[in-house]
């Protein structure tokens, strides 16, 4: 029977470096190099920047983060424990969504570090960003701080959401999470299956 070859994905890695590269580094060479035939199979593509990511400015690593996601059409959100709090993890999140990307998390917590420890794990990242429409009617970001509800500040205009997205229809906020797939990499076998999760998380944004 014939097999369609599936679309190429590539993906773009979220997640706090100072805190997690150690799991994320496990995750990234779960597939990049013990399944080779799996990766080449689902057609996803690694399209992280932080190995070469050197910020002299904010507005350097602005123009830095929108180039590594150029090219992507799906965001992975690798949640650890402070993830949800880091001010690049959330403008990686709000041009993923601009660009139109399917959106999923990963909690990454049960890895260990080099240091053979898991973490607690931290809140969904896309849990503190969401979608609202402004008093004119025009569909904008936000951000959760402190417990409320605020404007994003790092990109503050209009928002055209993916068309498979259901829109809100007031000022009340819609997480980001509502749009995205969460998993756990140990408890749901991520090693096995995050192929799967991308090809579901493009399907999603019909990419």
């Amino acid at each position: 029977m014939f097999s369609p070859t599936p679309s190429k994905r590539r993906v773009f890695f979220s997640f706090h470096y100072q805190n997690d590269i150690w799991r994320v580094n496990q995750v990234r060479n779960s597939w990049r190099y013990a399944k080779p035939d799996t990766r080449e199979g689902f057609g996803f593509y690694d399209a992280s920047i932080w190995e070469s990511a050197k910020r002299t400015s904010d507005d350097s690593l602005k123009n830095l983060i929108r180039n590594g996601i150029s090219n992507t059409s799906v965001t992975c959100v690798l949640a650890g424990e402070q993830t949800y709090a880091r001010r690049w993890v959330r403008y990686e999140i709000a041009r993923s969504v601009l660009k139109g990307n399917g959106l999923l998390t990963v909690n990454i917590s049960s890895l260990r570090d080099r240091l053979g420890y898991q973490a607690t794990q931290g809140p969904n990242p896309l849990d503190y960003m969401g979608l609202y429409r402004d008093n004119f009617g025009q569909i904008r970001l936000a951000e959760l701080k402190t417990g409320k509800w605020y404007q994003y500040q790092d990109y503050q205009q209009v928002v055209t959401p993916p068309e498979t997205w259901f829109v809100p229809a007031g000022n009340v906020v819609h997480k980001l999470s509502n749009y995205a797939l969460h998993y756990c990499y140990v408890a749901h076998r991520g090693n096995d299956n995050f192929g799967i999760w991308v090809r579901n998380a493009a399907s999603i944004v019909g990419r």
